[in-house]
């Protein structure tokens, strides 16, 4: 089946369509709803508060910080988006924004770089989940603020089920492109190392079952997250889904902290707080899938390698973490508050 980036439009929204009436199907309209921000008064709500935000307090264009929401498909991310989004000073640009994106996909560098800079709010949060192996270069773009990044990671079961239930075996179709090289270019293949796709090659995925296949996406996706070196930079913070729903008030507190961002109750007003399925209390034997043995095991090691990376936060910025000609968005982050407050 060919993919999303090479189908036609009319395919393609058909395609669309069948998912979303599928998944509305199995999890309830309401469920789309929220999922989408589809209800109207809330988001005109938002924009009026935007809005009156920029004739208060709006930024000389060329200021905003981006911030890079990342990680994989159904791990909650747009739980965070909906959050932020309640924040004024915050303009999101979601996946299904057409001046950023294409069919979910990011438009080349100058598109986002000029869109960041023409805004006039002090953060400017993008959603590139399939640029996620790219987040190390989108944050050393030139001409941008210093940025920061978020990957979110989710409990692998409860993430494949989502996945699965929303998109089919669309995972596991890509594993096996990978594996027999008919991957090309599509930003499912990108980035892996040749250890990597041995890895793939070896799980055998023409004999994975779809919630198997999303097990191991999960495992090579969340993977970049050591592979490309994240975890030894100052500007990107390890969000676990799980913790978030479990505590939202101090998962929302350390994510600001890290932010430079005002913490407010609003911004996690839409989480009520519950025990995550992926909590260890809740890792009991009814609630993990029959995922195949060699990839549950991989998945298993990655899971307790990001945990303790996920509770220890950022490493602490050095000099070297610092661009030439280009202030440090600490002291940026300063201005701001005091803005806000004048």
């Amino acid at each position: 089946m060919a993919a999303d980036d090479e189908v036609s439009a009319f395919a393609y929204t058909a395609r669309r369509v069948a998912r979303h009436l599928r998944w509305a199907r199995t999890e309830g309209i309401g469920r789309l709803v929220e999922e989408d921000r589809l209800d109207p008064v809330d988001r005109i709500s938002t924009a009026l508060a935007k809005r009156r935000w920029r004739r208060r307090a709006g930024r000389v264009p060329g200021q905003a910080m981006p911030v890079y929401l990342v990680g994989l498909q159904r791990s909650g991310t747009n739980m965070l988006v909906r959050g932020l989004d309640s924040a004024p000073e915050v303009e999101v640009r979601n996946e299904n924004d057409q001046t950023l994106f294409h069919r979910f996909q990011l438009r080349p560098d100058d598109v986002l770089t000029a869109t960041i800079r023409r805004s006039r709010h002090a953060y400017v949060l993008v959603k590139p989940l399939c640029e996620s192996h790219r987040v190390d270069e989108l944050l050393d773009l030139p001409g941008l603020a210093p940025g920061r990044a978020l990957w979110v990671y989710r409990d692998v079961d409860d993430r494949a089920r989502s996945e699965v239930a929303k998109f089919g075996d669309a995972n596991l179709r890509a594993l096996r492109a990978i594996a027999d090289g008919s991957i090309g270019g599509r930003w499912q293949g990108q980035r892996l190392d040749a250890a990597t796709v041995e890895l793939v090659r070896d799980c055998e995925p023409e004999r994975l079952d779809p919630h198997s296949g999303a097990a191991l996406f999960w495992y090579v996706r969340n993977s970049l997250y050591f592979g490309l070196g994240l975890s030894e930079r100052a500007d990107v913070l390890l969000c676990r889904y799980d913790s978030l729903v479990t505590d939202p008030e101090t998962q929302l507190r350390r994510l600001c902290a890290f932010l430079d961002f005002p913490y407010h109750p609003r911004l996690h007003a839409h989480i009520a707080p519950r025990r995550s399925h992926g909590a260890p209390e809740h890792g009991s034997a009814d609630r993990r899938l029959p995922i195949e043995p060699r990839v549950r095991a991989l998945c298993d090691e990655l899971a307790t390698r990001l945990a303790p990376a996920a509770d220890a936060g950022p490493r602490a910025a050095s000099a070297a973490d610092i661009r030439p000609g280009v202030p440090v968005a600490a002291d940026a982050g300063s201005d701001r508050k005091a803005a806000d407050r004048g």
